[in-house]
């Protein structure tokens, strides 16, 4: 196969797109997510409340190895809630920034 050919064989466009109503079970499937997204930011307020608990203990009572557990408690969470949060966002930036790749 000549270098030619084998670019164009690597350029070939498939034409396949996302198709809203290609499966059935599709809206099934979305409440599903959401329910997921919604329960994993639940535990994610549970997990900063122990947290911050952890670390206002650690703190008062002089157990240093606590209040660093704690903050770090802490700050997964907020980094968790903020990819929980931001989800939908992510996924369409980056579907949207491949659909550009040619």
């Amino acid at each position: 196969m000549r270098l030619a050919d084998t670019l164009l064989y690597l350029a070939y466009d498939p034409g396949i797109t996302p198709n809203e109503g290609g499966l059935p079970g599709l809206t099934v499937l979305k409440k599903v997510m959401g329910s997921l997204n919604l329960f994993g930011i639940v535990a994610v307020v549970g997990a900063l409340v122990v947290s911050a608990a952890v670390w206002a203990w650690g703190h008062h009572s002089g157990g240093h190895q606590a209040e660093a557990t704690g903050k770090k408690g802490v700050l997964v969470s907020a980094g968790a809630a903020l990819l929980l949060g931001a989800a939908n966002g992510v996924v369409a930036f980056f579907s949207t920034l491949g659909t550009q790749v040619h």
